[in-house]
């Protein structure tokens, strides 16, 4: 059980689907883990207790920073956290792995997310922390470094891929899973539908987990 004050994004199917990635990657003990956009900093932990890593992690939202501070300190782990946008938080640093679940979820374009919505909400294609991540990637990940990211299907799953093949980096799908809509999505199927995003009577969407690692010449 992970203690999570209000506002903070409940770890879900897309926790678990990344977890699962994270323990197929072959994360070797002590490496440097960045964890983006950590909530609860349930994938912060799962890195820290079962990996031997060293982990940092980053979230703009200080409740959630607070409440992944406290659940690693209840476990006795020995985590890094930091509060501030990961766009810029961390570009004088580098990672052995860098994991992440961020904001995904397609949303009119009503000016930047507030509250709790901020966990989810990622602008009118759901792109625009994942566009950043791949950005920054490169910049930030070890010359053997690698990205497990999650994100829903609806948001594009090849343009992740092209990201980050652009930007030199070895990308493929490493998991999938289809879930149902939850009420984040289900309340917002009719706006999805009249962007073509889902088809009519459509009640789930698909995950995946992005896996890229730096080409070797």
């Amino acid at each position: 059980m992970l203690i999570r004050t209000p506002g903070v994004y409940r770890p879900q199917a897309d926790t678990r689907l990344l977890a699962e990635a994270m323990s197929g990657a072959g994360i070797a003990p002590r490496s440097r883990v960045l964890d983006v956009c950590t909530g609860t900093g349930a994938l912060a932990i799962e890195a820290a207790r079962n990996h031997g890593a060293s982990v940092t992690a980053v979230d703009i939202s200080r409740t959630a920073v607070a409440s992944a501070r406290l659940n690693s300190r209840l476990r006795g782990l020995d985590i890094e956290f930091v509060r501030g946008d990961f766009r810029t938080a961390l570009r004088d640093r580098t990672f052995d792995v860098v994991i992440s679940n961020p904001p995904y979820v397609p949303c009119r374009d009503d000016g930047p997310p507030r509250g709790t919505a901020r966990s989810w909400d990622a602008g009118i294609d759901g792109r625009s922390a994942i566009d950043a991540l791949c950005a920054l990637t490169p910049e930030i990940l070890s010359e053997t470094g690698i990205l497990l990211m999650v994100h829903s299907a609806l948001c594009g799953v090849e343009a992740t891929l092209s990201g980050l093949r652009g930007a030199g980096l070895k990308a493929s799908v490493v998991s999938r899973a289809t879930i149902p809509f939850g009420p984040v999505m289900s309340g917002r199927s009719a706006w999805l539908l009249d962007r073509g995003l889902i088809e009519a009577g459509q009640s789930y969407e698909e995950l995946v987990v992005i896996r890229a690692d730096r080409s070797r010449r």
